[in-house]
């Protein structure tokens, strides 16, 4: 990834964290039944593996931040 984007993503996910979890909440629960993403950030606290899961569906949120960032249009000028 360029240096760039990999800025822009990582503003993207300093922000609202509850926004960015609004953005994988359905997928991630559809893909672990009878989990919840709070459970998984509640694991992470102490499991290394559940760390990196998290940090991945995070990264998948804040790539999806980025695209609707630019799918929007400018306001006019």
């Amino acid at each position: 990834m360029r240096t760039n984007s990999r800025q822009h993503l990582d503003s993207i996910s300093g922000r609202d964290p509850t926004y960015l979890e609004s953005l994988i909440r359905e997928d991630y629960e559809r893909c672990h039944p009878g989990e919840t993403l709070d459970d998984l950030k509640r694991r992470a606290s102490f499991s290394r593996d559940d760390r990196g899961l998290l940090r991945d569906w995070m990264a998948v949120a804040a790539a999806r931040a980025a695209a609707e960032c630019r799918a929007k249009p400018s306001p006019p000028r």
